[in-house]
């Protein structure tokens, strides 16, 4: 039998926002002292700036209004749902991949946030079993990066393409405007001729059924060299990790142009 091998699961949890803490309520008693609460000599002068203020906005609302480019450009949120790829196991976060394409939109001047949902040794069903709690937050681009761990562990390659399928089912049904790249991924020789063909065409066959876009090997340029992967000989050094993020560069960047066409010539 080939021998597989398991991904370390960690335990990193991730937090979208920060909680109220406890005992804390959003509005406080207005008999409670607080340091950010002026003496009542003070409040006054607040008063009166907080009447200029409203005067600014009402009376001179064109000195306010928002550049319509501003707006075309809302924030977009690029979700990163993974394996320890994405989480970047053995390595600083700052290293791994998805925070180095967030440093590339940030030097695009592109108004993306980048969300690393990358939990290492998930499989493509425990990705599926944490997609609904991701879907509280608006996502506008996908990227799919789940099943190295199914490879790695023999599991029917048939169950990966349905799991991986109701991911990108769920995500569109809450947001119908999503886009979606599939991550390709292939494994060792040794896990078999058979199995290493018909899993190395789950990704493309995903992509073209739900018209996403396809990164053909996320690993392009990096698996099987030594010095770009880790002891482990899996998991790339951050070395390695610059040039997964160029591979995902090289599909994310027209998606975004597409959702984003204004100020092309901030992209380099």
């Amino acid at each position: 039998m080939a021998h597989r091998i398991e991904m370390k699961r960690s335990n990193r949890a991730m937090q979208w926002g920060r909680d109220i803490p406890p005992g804390r309520s959003l509005v406080d008693s207005p008999d409670r002292a607080r340091p950010d609460c002026p003496p009542p000599a003070k409040r006054g002068w607040h008063l009166v700036g907080a009447i200029f203020f409203w005067i600014a906005m009402v009376v001179f609302p064109a000195a306010n209004a928002a550049d319509p480019a501003s707006i075309q450009f809302d924030r977009k949120t690029v979700v990163v749902l993974g394996d320890s790829l994405s989480a970047g196991l053995g390595i600083e976060p700052a290293q791994a991949f998805p925070a180095l394409l967030q440093a590339k939109m940030d030097a695009a001047g592109w108004n993306c946030a980048v969300v690393n949902a990358g939990v290492s040794g998930d499989t493509s069903a425990d990705g599926l079993a944490r997609i609904d709690w991701l879907l509280r937050r608006r996502i506008d681009v996908l990227i799919l990066e789940l099943g190295g761990n199914d490879g790695l562990r023999g599991l029917p390659v048939s169950a990966t393409k349905t799991n991986l399928q109701a991911i990108i089912d769920r995500t569109k049904r809450q947001y119908p405007q999503a886009q979606f790249i599939v991550a390709g991924m292939q494994m060792p020789p040794n896990m078999g001729e058979e199995y290493t063909a018909a899993f190395r065409s789950v990704f493309p066959e995903l992509a073209a059924t739900n018209h996403a876009a396809l990164i053909p090997f996320l690993l392009e340029g990096v698996a099987g060299k030594p010095e770009l992967n880790q002891e482990d000989r899996i998991h790339p050094t951050a070395e390695g990790h610059k040039i997964v993020a160029e591979n995902v560069w090289k599909v994310l960047k027209p998606v975004l142009q597409k959702m984003n066409p204004a100020k092309p010539h901030q992209w380099r």
